[in-house]
């Protein structure tokens, strides 16, 4: 269950589920709360805490951690938004035998937890709640919010009304919800963690992109039985070179240059520049999988170097003018895998070239994408969404924001090729190239440049090892 994500209704079927195989729902408030209660404890070293609960479930999860805290020796009091409404929130309240407050008192302290309301709003918070919110988390040190922000839609990561205060820490219960992942919601929810309340598995559930486990070359390995990428270079040829670079600390045994614009011009000796014209390099049946899109303009040149790589039935990423450039009927003989890795803009031009409304989430959109045009879509941005064709969906936490530089999307595409080169199906190829990009970010010190990122892919790469 760490690696799921659950929407809303995914969630209620999977505790449904679960109570329905014999475990009450008093006694997954209890797993809950003192999972959260953990947390809560930790972060508040015994001092001063304020749990705020609705009166809803998540309410209840409030009144459980607000005792275990109790009986922790903590100094710990509620605010009651509203009785609770539930029985299970109704049980949790009775079991409570520390101090409630009411929704006029203003206590402060080091925590304030937030269970105003979770998963399941569907509304803004109403003026009163919002105004009791904002007081109290002004009059605390930090603020923790449980399984999500109180105004949160789960399924979208959209708050629903304006003025939410940031969290320093969001609790997820049971299993991750989209919100935790994608913005604008994650940005204010601080760190993150998850209480196991032990739910089952989830058939269609989107999945987590985690750390991928890599192998060493084998003792007959060569260059090519590790993969041969080629990445086709265009107008702007540094970002090809950019690409490159990631892609030889990816894994891929040779990476080649393709389509070079200029023989005169140096690149690195490690990289080799196949002069040949761009149909006669392709035909190399030793290819493993083609790069193309970064710094390939959007001229006529270009056009046709697009239209002769995707005429070769090579697994392929494309990636920037690619995109912009992309048809339907480029692809009409196409079989081999394809793998697209838009960011916002390009994703709306390829909703436009495939007849897609672009109308949703994030999530929808890209899965829409994926659907009607047969491509592993890799919606990146600072919550960059995998979504396949055949319905699988893949998000990964939230990366360093010092990715917002010129060139970070050239080292990922460079670094998925290199993946889907080496022998990764496309969808695993493109999750491992987006963990290894945010890995290389955490390891790069900030501010770092593209260079400086693509050559940290090889320590993300060895960490996998």
């Amino acid at each position: 269950m760490n690696d799921l994500i659950l929407t809303a209704a995914q969630m209620r079927s999977a505790e449904e589920a679960l109570i329905a195989a014999g475990t009450s729902v008093d006694e997954l408030m209890q797993r809950a709360g003192r999972g959260a209660a953990e947390w809560v404890w930790r972060m508040s070293g015994g001092r001063a805490v304020t749990v705020l609960c609705g009166p809803g479930n998540n309410g209840g999860d409030g009144w459980v951690i607000a005792e275990v805290i109790r009986q922790r020796g903590g100094e710990v009091a509620v605010v009651m938004a509203a009785e609770p409404t539930t029985a299970a929130a109704k049980a949790a309240r009775g079991l409570y035998q520390g101090q409630i407050l009411s929704a006029d008192a203003a206590p402060s302290g080091e925590v304030l937890v937030d269970c105003l309301f979770g998963t399941g709003l569907t509304r803004p918070l109403s003026d009163a709640h919002l105004a009791l919110l904002q007081r109290l988390a002004a009059r605390h040190e930090k603020l923790v919010a449980v399984d999500l922000p109180s105004g949160i839609k789960a399924d979208l990561g959209q708050p629903l009304g304006p003025g939410l205060p940031p969290c320093d820490l969001t609790i997820a219960l049971g299993a991750w919800k989209f919100a935790h992942f994608l913005m604008p919601a994650a940005a204010s929810m601080g760190a993150l963690s998850l209480v196991d309340i032990g739910l089952g598995d989830v058939a269609g559930a989107a999945q987590v992109i985690t750390r991928p486990t890599c192998t060493e070359p084998g003792p007959q390995a060569h260059k090519y039985t590790r993969g041969l990428l080629g990445v086709i270079a265009g107008a702007m040829p540094g970002a090809a070179l950019l690409a490159a670079k990631a892609a030889q600390g990816a894994g891929a045994g040779y990476v080649k240059l393709l389509g070079w614009p200029n023989a005169a011009a140096s690149v690195p000796g490690d990289l080799v520049i196949d002069t040949l014209p761009l149909a006669k390099a392709l035909s190399d049946k030793r290819l493993g999988a083609l790069l193309v899109g970064p710094g390939l303009g959007r001229d006529n040149t270009a056009s046709e170097k697009l239209a002769i790589a995707l005429s070769e039935q090579v697994p392929t990423v494309l990636d920037a003018d690619a995109l912009v450039l992309l048809a339907p009927r480029l692809l009409t003989e196409r079989v081999a895998p394809l793998i697209a890795t838009p960011h916002e803009g390009e994703l709306l031009a390829l909703e436009r070239a495939f007849d897609r409304d672009g109308t949703g989430g994030k999530v929808e959109r890209a899965l829409a994408l994926a659907t009607a045009s047969s491509m592993v879509v890799v919606a990146k941005g600072a919550d960059s969404v995998v979504a396949a064709p055949d319905g699988r969906i893949a998000m990964a936490h939230r990366p360093s924001s010092w990715l917002s530089t010129a060139g970070t999307g050239d080292v990922l595409a460079g670094t998925i090729a290199s993946r889907l080169a080496a022998g990764a199906n496309p969808f695993e190829a493109a999750c491992q190239g987006v963990w290894l990009q945010g890995e290389a970010a955490r390891l790069t010190p900030p501010p770092f440049t593209a260079g400086q990122l693509a050559d940290a892919v090889r320590c993300a790469f060895a960490s996998c090892l």
